[in-house]
């Protein structure tokens, strides 16, 4: 079983900063991809940024330029002046190739629990 471990949230005044972390951690034999999604009160999850064997990719305009994620072996987002409507529960999603006892299975899709971020005066 994988596990992703989001850490980094918190409470936090308009216009200040954070950066995200998230781990993974299990019998991963590669990771294809890994991705930011949040999810803000009473609104669908939407999918921020990805980190693809393609690259890096920006999928909400809201937060151009404004968020930037890196990945070494953990996957990063620093977001620089946050808004009050960047209030969100963030989530990690992660797509590997996974041994479970000794096959491989590939493509799994696997999500941590989230991290709260709360931009307010």
């Amino acid at each position: 079983q994988v596990q992703l471990v989001e850490s980094g949230g918190g409470l936090v005044q308009p216009g200040g900063s954070l950066r995200l972390s998230c781990a993974a951690s299990g019998r991963i034999v590669s990771i294809n991809s890994m991705c930011w999604y949040r999810q803000a009160p009473g609104k669908q999850r939407e999918l921020v940024e990805a980190s693809t064997r393609g690259g890096i990719t920006n999928y909400a305009d809201s937060v151009k330029v404004r968020f930037t994620i890196s990945r070494d072996n953990v996957l990063y987002m620093k977001m620089n002046s946050l808004k009050p409507e960047d209030t969100a529960v963030y989530y990690c999603k992660a797509d590997v190739d996974e041994i479970v006892e000794t096959k491989t299975y590939r493509g799994m899709a696997y999500w941590g629990k989230g991290t709260l971020v709360t931009v307010s005066s």
